[in-house]
Formats: structure tokens, sequence, C-alpha cells
């Protein structure tokens, strides 16, 4: 017995150091690739000023005019503005006891929410006429419309889409990039098919897929109030309020008490 032993060892032996020889490697140095959104490029083509009263929470072009939503308590507003003065053509006041936030025109009728008070306002586009009053759940921050459904954020990272006529939650999408959930999404302008968005305290404009909710690309505007307009410093606060001519193709942003509005190439591609 001991010598069968003595005999089969080595054999075993060679056999395991054969197989291991010859044992292909299957180990492959892979990479995860980044799901990381894009940094987009874009270029400041035109300046234009902008009333330095006005704590801007929504921006929006709609038949050759602009429209601007002003917040803060006893001084939140709705005008048309002429872009090229930026003096106001027609005004709407808000009770003292409302807090003006997002506005979006759809079918000739601008909605403007309010922040803290569960109330969207209706107006007649051409004659600021108020049509109806909506009221609903949460905080109201920034508010853009697909053509067919009302959109709105509430401070959260959710994008909560709205019947027009009745103002009914008809799906909720939730934005993400790599991170996670993006907190803070306020502002909103439906372009082309995709949703630029504010990020309130932050000099980031996000690119947003409406369908999932995904982050596709970021563009950072740290160092434009510096640049522009460094005497204004001390008043200008966050960037926010973006706004679409559809018409000329052109692309607007400004900031609450900012005294310039830009025109932004890059964006909308």
């Amino acid at each position: 017995m001991i010598n069968k032993i003595a005999f089969v060892l080595p054999f075993l032996f060679l056999m395991a150091c054969g197989d291991h020889d010859i044992k292909p490697n299957t180990q492959t140095n892979t990479t995860t690739p980044s799901n990381e959104p894009a940094a987009l490029t874009f270029t400041i083509t035109n300046q234009y000023p902008h009333d330095t009263s006005t704590y801007t929470e929504g921006l929006e072009f709609y038949n050759h005019t602009l429209y601007e939503s002003g917040g803060q308590y006893g001084s939140s507003k709705l005008v048309a503005v002429d872009l090229n003065t930026g003096k106001d053509i027609k005004k709407i006041p808000l009770d003292k006891k409302y807090f003006g936030e997002g506005i979006t025109i759809l079918n000739n009728k601008i909605y403007q929410m309010t922040w803290k008070e569960k109330t969207c306002f209706v107006y007649d586009a051409k004659t600021f006429a108020k049509l109806k009053t909506f009221t609903y759940d949460g905080e109201g921050w920034g508010m853009t419309n697909n053509g067919k459904q009302i959109i709105m954020s509430d401070g959260s990272n959710n994008l909560t889409f709205r019947d027009p006529e009745t103002f009914k939650v008809l799906s909720i999408v939730g934005v993400t990039d790599n991170n996670g959930p993006v907190a803070n999404v306020n502002e909103l302008e439906y372009i082309n098919g995709y949703i630029l968005a504010n990020i309130w305290q932050s000099d980031v404009i996000i690119k947003i897929d409406p369908e999932s909710g995904k982050v596709l690309g970021k563009a950072d505007f740290s160092g434009t109030k510096e640049k522009y307009f460094p005497e204004s410093l001390d008043k200008a606060e966050v960037l926010n309020g973006i706004a679409y001519d559809s018409t000329t193709k052109r692309l607007f942003i400004t900031g609450k008490y900012w005294p310039k509005i830009f025109e932004v190439k890059g964006l909308t591609n």
C-alpha cells in the first residue's frame, strides 16, 4: 500500500501542475463606464437690461414677448417685459400674502404658481385677466409645459406632470444623476423634448430627459456675475430664470436681482 501511494502521489501532482499550466486566464481588465452627465459648453452672445428689483422666479417667452414672475412677500408680481429696455409693458401685483413662483404659458393662458400658498393663478396671456385659480399640495417652485401637460417642481427632485384644465396630477418623475436624486430643482424650461432646469443655490443649469428624469448634461455658469456685473455682487443673488423664444430659437437666462439678461447659445441642441 505504501508503494502504491508513493507511485500515485507524484502522478497526481504532475496532473495538477499540468492542469494549472493550461488553464485559460478568464480575468479581464474591465473599466466601469462613467454615467456622469456631460459637461455642456455654451457661449453668451448678447446682453439685455434687467429690472434689479425683480426677485426672478419664472421666465417665459411667448408670442415675441418676455414674461416674468417675481417673488418675495409684498413685491410679488407678474409682468410682460420689453426685452430691449427691461421695462414693464404690463404688470399684475400679487396680494402681499402671496409669494410668486414659476410661470408657464399654454393655449394663451399664463399659469403662475405661489411658493407656500398652494395656489396657482391662471390669466389670459393677452389681457392679464384672471381666468381661474387652482390649488395643490406642497410647495410651488418652477413650471413649464410640454405642449399638453403642465410640469412643475417643488424643491425636491420630483417633476410633477399635471392636467392644464384641472391641475390634477398625471404622473411624477424623479430627477437623478450619477450620484442619485438631484434636490432643489427649480426654474424649468421645456425645449426640443428636453427640460433645462436651474438648481437652487447653485450656478448650474441641468438638462433633463423628461421621460426618465435622468440628467443628461450640466452647464456651469460660475463666474458670470463676477465677469459681467462685478459692481452688483452685493445685491445680485442666485442664477434663476430660463426662457426660450421658439420663433427665433434664442435662449435667455437671468438671476434674482440681476441687472442683466443673457442670450446663450449651445444648450438647446
